[in-house]
C-alpha cells in the first residue's frame, strides 16, 4: 500500500469509519471542539458531532493532515490551542532515549546522524536484541500514551507531521511502529503476529482535544496496521481483522481535555441552571470545584473513559491519576 498522507475517508469500508468516529464516553460520534469548519455549514459548529456525510463525498477533503492546511488555519490552531507538531527526527530520539532499559546496550532500531543541515536516521538491520530479563514480549506489553497526540507522531510515523514527508515502513520510528516491528521479528506463524499486533494496539495510547486530529490519529494507526500486514504477509487483511483493530483504536485514541481528563468543555461552570430536583425549578449558579480550584479529579464534567484490556472493563482515565496521588 502506497503511503498516502491525506488519507480519505470515501476509501474506508463505512463499517471501519463508523468505527474510527465513535466516542466510547459519550457513546456518540467524537465533535469538532474547533470553530476551523463552522463555514461549511450546518453539522460543522463547535460542539457538533462529526458524521460520515461530514468528511465523505463533496466533504472528502474538508479534514486534511496540518501540512495541508493553510498558513492562516495553522497560526489560529497554533494561537488558540497550541498546535505545534514535532518533527521526526525529535520523536525518534525521544523515542531512542524511551528504549534504552529495554534494547541491550549494543542494538538499536536506527542509528542517527547530522548530514547537510538535516537530522537523518538509518534503520539497523536484524532482529533487536533486548537486556537481560526483558523479553521482546516485555517490550509489547509496555503501556505507551503519547499526551495531545495531535496526528499520533510519536506512535506511528507514517510521514513527518512537520514537513509533509512520507517515510517508508523500514524506516519508521514510532513507539507502535517498534512494537510491529518487534512482532514481525518474533512471531513466525500469522496467529501468533495477530496476537501480538493486538496486544500492540492495546498497549498503545493517544489523546486530544480537537476532533479532526482525533480522526486523523486514528486512521494513521489503522493504516500502520495495513501497511504492516500487507508487508509481512504479502496480502490484505480480512475486514474482520480490520474491525477488530478499528475498536481498539477508537477506545485507545480518545477525545480529551488533557487538563481536566474529561469530554472537551463539558464542565459546567459558572452556568445558571434549572435544579431539577427543585419543585419550582428554582435557578441556581453552577460552580465546577476542578475548574474553580484548578483540581484535575474534581471537575464535573464528563470524565473520559478508556478501556483496561486486561480485565476488558471501562475505567475512568482520571482514576490512573488518583493512583499516582
Amino acid at each position: 500500500m502506497k503511503c498516502v498522507i491525506d488519507i480519505l475517508e470515501d476509501g474506508l469500508p463505512t463499517e471501519i469509519l463508523k468505527e474510527l468516529l465513535i466516542d466510547h464516553t459519550t457513546g456518540k460520534n467524537i465533535f469538532w471542539a474547533s470553530s476551523d469548519y463552522i463555514a461549511q455549514g450546518n453539522g460543522f459548529d463547535f460542539s457538533d458531532p462529526i458524521e460520515i456525510a461530514s468528511i465523505t463525498g463533496s466533504n472528502g477533503h474538508v479534514i486534511m493532515p496540518r501540512i495541508l492546511k493553510s498558513k492562516e488555519q495553522k497560526k489560529k490552531r497554533t494561537v488558540e490551542k497550541a498546535e505545534i507538531f514535532t518533527p521526526a527526527w525529535v520523536c525518534n530520539d525521544m523515542c531512542n532515549a524511551g528504549d534504552e532499559d529495554y534494547r541491550a546496550k549494543d542494538s538499536n532500531f536506527n542509528e542517527t546522524a547530522y548530514v547537510d543541515g538535516k537530522h537523518i536516521w538509518y534503520a539497523c538491520s536484524g532482529p533487536i536484541r533486548f537486556a537481560e530479563c526483558v523479553t521482546w514480549q516485555d517490550y509489547i506489553l509496555r503501556n505507551c500514551l503519547e499526551i495531545t497526540c495531535g496526528e499520533a507522531p510519536y506512535l506511528v510515523s507514517r510521514y513527518d507531521t512537520a514537513t509533509g514527508e512520507p517515510i517508508v515502513l523500514s524506516q519508521r520510528i514510532g513507539l507502535l511502529d517498534r512494537k510491529l516491528r518487534i512482532t514481525s521479528e518474533n512471531a513466525s506463524s500469522e496467529s501468533d503476529w495477530m496476537t501480538w499486533v493486538i496486544k500492540s494496539f492495546q498497549t498503545t495510547y493517544g489523546y486530544d482535544w480537537q476532533g479532526d486530529n482525533v480522526l486523523i490519529a486514528r486512521e494513521n494507526l489503522f493504516y500502520s496496521f495495513i501497511e504492516y500486514y500487507e508487508e509481512r504477509w504479502g496480502k490484505s487483511p480480512s475486514i474482520d481483522k480490520q474491525i477488530e483493530v478499528a475498536k481498539i483504536i477508537s477506545w485507545n485514541i480518545f477525545q480529551m481535555d488533557g487538563l481536566k481528563m474529561v469530554i472537551p468543555n463539558s464542565c459546567k461552570h459558572g452556568v445558571i441552571e434549572k435544579d431539577s430536583n427543585d419543585l419550582f425549578k428554582v435557578e441556581k449558579l453552577t460552580i465546577c470545584e476542578g475548574c474553580k480550584t484548578n483540581n484535575p479529579s474534581k471537575h464535573n464534567g464528563t470524565p473520559v473513559k478508556i478501556m483496561d484490556w486486561d480485565k476488558h472493563e471501562a475505567i475512568e482515565f482520571r482514576s490512573l491519576y488518583s493512583k499516582k496521588q
